[in-house]
């Protein structure tokens, strides 16, 4: 060991002049200024290199130090560039100098290790210099990256303590923000050698957080917590790291950041130093291992809940996310036959059900000679299994089942157990066939508070299923109390209809002809209302039918609009009160004669009704899309518009204003058989303000010639 820094620069300047065949060097990223700014050094060097001595290099090259990098390109015969080396040292064919202090900017080391030791050299040589150098990347390729701003990518696994050591400082050095999951001895181990740096990372995010008022994520730790832990995550704690707590840590312990990812496998026990560590900055692992990160983190316990409960001696609940759906199965079967009075069951699809029975966990419920409650869409493949699994079971075991609807939007098979374990399984893919490809991830429980939640979502679908029942019983009674009320009011309606008309034929006298008029207008009345009604039992019970023909809809147009002129509103108005406005044009589809001529004389009664002084009515008729495939029959009048509060619901049932009268079913009529006819229907206020346009398509059969 020599000492005092002109020892230090002679005993270099001696094992320079000394060399015959190699110099190597090994030096952190401080010693290439050196070596360029000390003029004794850099001469000594060029001098061993013009005599024929091959200089190789070995350093850290960073954005502070690069343009000295630079210059020693020019010095020696090969630089190279190597992440996080810490050492110094240099070594001849016969000798070995390794400075032993920190410098000062622009002066040597003030001690220095001198030895030419045969072995010693031939150690550092071989076994140490030479494992760098083959690792290092040439000067060239990392100056380039520095200065145009590339990446280099790599991915690698460390196995030397050294090497991990470095690493891990030169990463947490450079990280902003840090999110770690790991066991205790993980935390324990950055307890013991990097929790300096890792206050630093936490003080510069409150220092920004005041600059700049961004809140970031600064350190967010994930592990497990119990009574041994506690001190130290409260070290971590009171530093401002966040930790949550989870049940079951995955096996691999990983740290990840904007930048950069570690992994290992080893537990680092009491904070030992893992063996290997998997390092890389692909952002394919980065984003990933985010990913996996803020999944966990959302379904984590905060930390000072968990040391609450531990030190409250809290009966503490479980929970787990599992992402493996063949550890969810494994689970799921193991729930079920835990299971000890009753069993719950909530299958979103039928898929769910029928892949569930397939991993025969349904047949093993039933054996456990309990309780069970299953709700479940309807399907006839169900219903079958449902009535194979109750045959022959036990007379102490009872399955009930109940049918809701099949769910669109909750994608997640829900178990209970004896009101105190849930699993709930996502779906991630319906289509699969087996369970393990379907599910998604899972979340077990044995939280009290969870479990009974998954208890009252069960108990209240299930109450709903039996008013939903009860409901459909008595809608279809009132349905077929509403079609054998309609056909009776039908049947005497008729005669009193023709009678009357028969009998104010014959009757001369002006008085009793206007008695009799007022008969017949209410007598139609009744019959339209009756019309209605079966109608819409039949839109209803999905059996309305259609008669199609072919005919000429002009023909179908003017007969409404003659009829329309004697419609009792009109007649009201006044003769020349409102203008039915039409011009005639030859369109022929194939359709229900009939159904059409309803729509048109119900689009038209409604706008005289609705146009309440002098006005216009306008039916036109226009092709729709490029291959005039389709007709639009407008019906556009100048009358109050429609209502904005009866707007969005205008084509349903019962849409009506109550002023002005009328049952609101001619519309929801119309609807049904437009679209029957493969057509639609809307309508719109005009752009003026003053009335409204309905419109209605419909196919076009080809025109005959």
């Amino acid at each position: 060991m020599l000492h005092d820094e002109q020892n230090v620069v002679n005993t270099v300047l001696q094992f320079a002049s000394k060399a015959k065949s190699r110099i190597d060097a090994c030096v952190d990223h401080t010693r290439p200024s050196l070596a360029i700014e000390i003029e004794q050094l850099k001469k000594a060097f060029l001098d061993a290199r013009n005599r024929g001595v091959r200089l190789r290099y070995v350093t850290e090259i960073t954005e502070n130090n690069v343009d000295h990098c630079k210059e020693l390109m020019k010095v020696v015969d090969e630089l190279r560039h190597m992440e996080g080396i810490k050492g110094n040292f240099y070594i001849s064919e016969t000798e070995y100098i390794a400075p032993a202090s920190l410098h000062e900017k622009g002066k040597p080391a003030s001690q220095i290790i001198y030895s030419n030791v045969k072995e010693i050299v031939e150690h550092q040589q071989q076994y140490v210099f030479d494992s760098f150098w083959g690792r290092a990347i040439p000067a060239d390729q990392k100056i380039k990256e520095i200065e145009e701003g590339i990446v280099h990518y790599e991915t690698k696994v460390l196995e030397s303590k050294e090497q991990i050591f470095n690493h891990m400082k030169s990463v947490i050095e450079k990280a902003s923000e840090r999110s770690v999951l790991s066991s205790i001895g993980g935390m324990q181990l950055i307890y013991n050698n990097f929790f300096e740096e890792y206050k630093k990372i936490v003080d510069e995010q409150r220092r920004r957080m005041g600059r700049e008022g961004k809140e970031g994520k600064g350190i967010r730790w994930i592990t497990y917590i119990d009574k041994d832990s506690i001190e130290l995550i409260k070290v971590f704690l009171n530093v401002g790291v966040q930790i949550r707590h989870i049940k079951n840590l995955t096996p691999m312990n990983f740290a990840v950041d904007d930048r950069y990812f570690y992994a290992t496998i080893d537990n680092m026990e009491n904070g030992n130093f893992m063996k290997s560590l998997l390092t890389s900055n692909e952002p394919a692992y980065i984003r990933h291992y985010n990913s996996i990160f803020d999944q966990l983190w959302k379904n984590g316990v905060d930390a000072a809940d968990r040391i609450k409960d531990i030190q409250a001696g809290v009966d503490l609940a479980d929970i787990e996310v599992i992402p493996s759906s063949t550890r969810a199965q494994e689970i799921y079967l193991d729930i079920v036959k835990s299971t000890a009075e009753e069993i719950l069951w909530i299958f979103p699809t039928t898929n769910a059900f029928i892949r569930q029975d397939k991993i025969g966990v349904i047949q093993l419920a039933k054996e456990k000679n309990v309780k069970v409650r299953i709700l479940v869409p309807a399907n006839s493949l169900i219903e079958q299994k449902i009535q194979q699994l109750k045959e022959n079971c036990p007379d102490n075991v009872i399955i009930d089942v109940r049918y809701i609807e099949q769910m669109t939007e909750t994608k997640a098979t829900i178990l209970v157990v004896d009101r105190r374990a849930s699993l709930v399984m996502e779906i991630r893919d319906d289509s699969k066939t087996t369970f393990i490809e379907a599910i998604g991830l899972s979340t077990y429980s044995n939280s009290k508070a969870g479990v009974l939640s998954y208890v009252a979502i069960f108990e209240n679908l299930w109450r709903q299923t039996e008013l939903y029942e009860q409901l459909k019983l008595h809608d279809k009674m009132q349905a077929e109390f509403i079609d054998i009320a309609a056909h009776e009011l039908r049947t005497p309606i008729q005669p009193i209809l023709g009678l009357t008309q028969v009998i104010r034929a014959r009757i001369k006298e002006p008085q009793q002809q206007k008695l009799l008029d007022i008969t017949i207008r209410n007598a139609k009345r009744l019959q339209r209302l009756t019309d209605n009604i079966l109608d819409i039992t039949k839109i209803e019970s999905r059996t309305i039918n259609l008669n199609k023909e072919s005919f000429n809809l002009n023909d179908v147009i003017t007969n409404a609009i003659n009829d329309a002129i004697t419609n009792d509103s009109l007649l009201k108005k006044g003769k020349d009160a409102i203008k039915l406005d039409y011009k005639p044009q030859d369109i022929f589809i194939k359709a229900d004669k009939a159904r059409i001529i309803q729509v048109i004389s119900n689009l038209l009664n409604n706008a005289i009704k609705f146009t309440q002084a002098r006005g216009t009515i306008i039916i036109s008729l226009q092709k729709k899309d490029d291959n005039n495939d389709h007709i639009v029959i407008n019906v556009k009048d100048t009358g109050e518009g429609i209502d904005s509060e009866i707007l969005p619901k205008l084509f349903t049932k019962f849409a009506t204003k109550s002023e002005i009268g009328g049952t609101g079913l001619g519309l929801f009529i119309s609807k049904n058989i437009i679209e029957a006819h493969g057509g639609k229907i809307w309508a719109e206020n005009n752009a003026d303000g003053k009335g409204a346009t309905f419109h209605f398509s419909l196919p076009i059969r080809e025109q005959q010639q």
